[in-house]
């Protein structure tokens, strides 16, 4: 941190010595460039101090545009294809929201990149508009995070994105978002898998209650042992302390545990939410 204000760059200048030695800049300007355009000019009163006045050129330049605003035969640029669909396409605003069916199974262990599609479950009309979309529509979409799930209790992860959508079979982008799942709600896009950190240390505790239960009974057969009933404190306490070391640890020993991954299969309900309008 210290050092990053003297940083510096050196710049090795030593090329342009070289060109000048192998290349006449002069020469090249004089043969390869070519001869600047003449202007016509009228001596208006004359050379005064050797100064020749110019007059402005007659005529406009090509391309210009003239007084009246009628145009002077330059060429316009092409009108760009968004702004084309905008005034003829059909519009699906933002906010929009589709149900749809998953065509293919997904879960936790699907990797990064991969590409899926969902085909729209019902006949859905536009808000705001007069058209409704067909059953049968297909959105594609990819996966933009996945994990399986991981020690400490952490659930599998699965993040999935809509980027466009296949109407009267043409392919227009979109930018949308799932916002439910099998019928449950979707909070940031991210479909997180239970977390197994508290049922992690309920099964690290079974052990422990289990030599414990074992202790006990003993501790029921030797009281009725005449003698032996001494022993009893010994398979009291015993199992007592181990349960107890048990319970102390289970959060350490929880560490090793790991959540439930997500899996959907194909035909699963999704609910797509539009981000930004489009135009199909």
């Amino acid at each position: 941190m210290l050092s990053t204000p003297v940083l510096a760059l050196e710049l090795d200048l030593s090329v342009d010595e070289e060109i000048r030695k192998n290349y006449n800049p002069s020469k090249l300007e004089n043969e390869t460039l070519p001869p600047l355009p003449r202007v016509n000019s009228t001596n208006t009163g004359g050379t005064t101090g050797g100064t020749t006045t110019t007059a402005p050129p007659k005529t406009l330049p090509t391309g210009a545009q003239t007084p009246q605003g009628e145009s002077s035969g330059f060429q316009k640029y092409p009108v760009k294809t968004g702004e084309y669909k905008k005034k003829t396409g059909i519009k699906v605003r933002s906010g929009q929201k589709f149900t749809v069916r998953s065509n293919q199974a997904v879960s936790s262990g699907t990797r990064v990149g991969a590409r899926i599609s969902f085909s729209l479950k019902y006949d859905t009309p536009l808000k705001r508009s007069g058209y409704v979309i067909p059953a049968g529509t297909v959105f594609h979409g990819e996966i933009v995070d996945s994990h399986n799930p991981q020690f400490t209790g952490n659930g599998g992860l699965l993040a999935m994105m809509v980027d466009s959508i296949t109407y009267n079979g043409s392919t227009t982008g979109i930018e949308a978002k799932i916002t439910k799942a099998n019928h449950k709600k979707i909070f940031i896009n991210n479909i997180k898998g239970e977390r197994g950190y508290i049922d992690g240390m309920v099964r690290s505790m079974k052990p422990g209650r289990k030599f414990f239960n074992t202790m006990m009974r003993w501790t029921d057969k030797l009281s009725d042992l005449g003698i032996l009933v001494i022993l009893t404190p010994i398979t009291v306490v015993s199992g007592a302390a181990v349960y107890g070391v048990n319970m102390i640890g289970s959060p350490v020993f929880a560490i090793f545990s790991k959540g439930s991954k997500v899996y959907f299969p194909a035909g699963t309900e999704f609910e797509i939410k539009m981000q930004e309008e489009a135009y199909l």
